[in-house]
């Protein structure tokens, strides 16, 4: 077996979205003005720098106006101004316009952008500053020193087998060992949860709670397109015990952005993501935007609910956590690029200063305090009360997001998030199904047909990067108790129930190669018994730029 190599920098950073690219460029920034040597990389699981990216992409500029000015120049990427916003309420039939669209729904001075086309312009301009950017190299590994402090990352091999052995094409992976090491790398990644249980970091904070984000790109029919026109809507087809919620983002060039959000505290085994969001594309009032038109994208991601409450310790000796991450999205807006980038301009200020400063501590202690004196602590600290105010359903969720916005955040407590996503579903015997329609082939589809859009790739001859802990659970507790819930909860059809021919023997069947890297199941568990890993770099979706 060949020796992996160890080439070493001052700063890794892991993940090239929102977050990581603005850390790699503020601290190249800071370094050239200062006329120091800083040696930056970024390492990305992605075949390539937005492959991994998916995001409704409505932007709020401010952040890139500080970060590279000259951003809306000729060269820049394609954006398309916000325009008209609308909020609807659906019941079965009806579309009930809000007579006041929400304050955190106005996106008046806001653009609408492909996330992946913003990152790849991000990371030329990365690349221009000097940093050294590695795309399909996933982190596999943390790396310790022998204090017990990180010391950098380790990729993954590639070229394993099945059988966890090399093969003619192995090739090892790198030890890249840095002064500092930010971890940019999205919601629920495993080094992030790695480095949770290693640094008890989210001793004393909430739980984190999740959303399930599915999406899908169309290209429709002119006469129906409205460049810049937001919609978000609430209701139907959800029930009013499950949050959740829509968005349809008209773009530039008869593109349309659309996606379904629900909550992953839902109850009801038997409710799909998927399947909700192909029933509410058949809603009177959204069906004809998609009429006449066709779906060229597919894709999922679990996004971090939880708000500031649940926002763990950020620093460790090494290293820190950045972005979604992190825990930084504001849910009433549905917008976490801005903040993602913000807290990666502000991590990357305070490493500059760590590591010219000439301490010998490792942690980079300043950071939070810099977080809380910035404008994104006040953001998130404002809407902390909403999210949490729909564990009692949509009304009551409703009207406390009334309140806390006439008061603007100023309520003199804080609502807390009293469970995890994975203890909130009740047996199936207490239950009640839910019969979803066919998909007529035109504006509902099945999952294998989405998954195909979503270019998803894993080399076949590889290690299965979706464990079980103990591989009879999924029968003797979630089948038997909860009637196999993550054959519903996978927006891919990653897990399957198979049976012999004559309907005994129940099994699990994983098709990893399926899986589109949301999380889902990593956080719906409700035993925690899946565990995801990366796979090699360069697997799972590759989205398009429209995404």
């Amino acid at each position: 077996m060949s020796e992996r190599e160890s080439p070493g920098f001052d700063v890794v950073i892991v993940g090239a979205g929102p977050a990581g690219l603005s850390a790699a460029i503020r601290l190249k920034q800071l370094a050239n003005d200062a006329g120091r040597d800083l040696s930056v990389c970024v390492l990305e699981k992605g075949s390539e720098v937005g492959a991994h990216l998916l995001s409704g992409a409505v932007l709020e500029p401010g952040v890139l106006d500080q970060l590279l000015p000259d951003w809306r120049g000729a060269d820049g990427p394609p954006v398309t101004p916000a325009g008209a916003d609308r909020f609807l309420f659906l019941t079965r039939t009806r579309a009930v316009a809000a007579p006041i669209v929400p304050p955190q729904m106005r996106n008046h001075g806001n653009v609408i952008v492909s996330l992946g086309n913003l990152a790849r312009w991000m990371a030329a301009r990365a690349e221009a500053l000097g940093v050294e950017i590695y795309p399909g190299f996933a982190a596999a590994d943390v790396l310790y020193d022998d204090t017990g402090a990180v010391r950098g990352v380790a990729t993954g091999d590639m070229g394993i087998g099945r059988d966890g052995r090399p093969t003619a094409n192995h090739t090892p992976g790198m030890d890249l060992p840095a002064r500092q090491t930010i971890i940019a790398e999205g919601c629920r990644g495993s080094l992030t949860a790695a480095l949770f249980d290693r640094f008890d970091l989210r001793r004393g904070v909430d739980p984190q709670t999740y959303g399930l984000g599915i999406k899908e790109l169309w290209e429709i029919d002119p006469a129906r397109s409205q460049p810049g026109l937001i919609v978000h809507t609430v209701g139907w087809p959800l029930d009013t015990a499950t949050y959740g919620g829509s968005w349809l983002y008209h773009m530039d060039g008869n593109l349309v952005s659309t996606g379904f959000v629900v909550g992953l505290d839902y109850a009801n085994p038997y409710l799909s993501p998927f399947e909700e969001f192909q029933r509410w594309k058949t809603h009177p009032a959204i069906r004809p935007t998609f009429e006449g038109g066709r779906r060229i994208a597919y894709g999922a991601r679990a996004l971090s609910e939880g708000g500031i409450q649940s926002i763990p310790r950020l620093t460790f000796p090494g290293g820190l956590l950045v972005g979604d991450a992190a825990g930084f999205l504001n849910v009433p807006k549905i917008k976490g690029n801005h903040t993602a980038m913000l807290s990666g301009m502000v991590a990357a200020e305070a490493v500059f200063d760590h590591l010219t400063s000439g301490t010998a501590n490792r942690e980079v202690t300043d950071y939070p305090d810099r977080l809380k004196r910035s404008r994104l602590w006040d953001e998130l600290h404002a809407v902390r009360n909403i999210r949490p105010g729909f564990r009692r359903g949509l009304w009551a969720g409703l009207a406390n997001a009334a309140f806390e916005t006439a008061v603007k955040g100023r309520s003199p407590w804080t609502l807390r998030h009293g469970h995890t996503d994975h203890e909130s579903l009740r047996p199936a015997s207490r239950a009640v199904p839910i019969a979803y329609p066919k998909p007529d082939g035109t504006v509902s589809f099945d999952r294998l047909s989405s998954v195909y859009l979503s270019n998803t790739n894993h080399a076949e001859d590889q290690p299965v990067h979706l464990r079980l802990n103990d591989p009879e659970t999924p029968i003797r507790v979630n089948l038997a108790l909860y009637d196999a819930p993550e054959t519903r909860y996978c927006p891919a059809g990653v897990y399957e129930i198979v049976r012999d021919g004559d309907g005994t023997n129940p099994r699990l069947q994983i098709n990893a190669q399926n899986c589109v890297h949301c999380k889902t199941c990593d956080i719906k568990d409700p035993t925690q018994n899946i565990r995801w890993s990366v796979p090699e770099g360069g697997g799972g979706p590759n989205y398009p730029g429209g995404m």
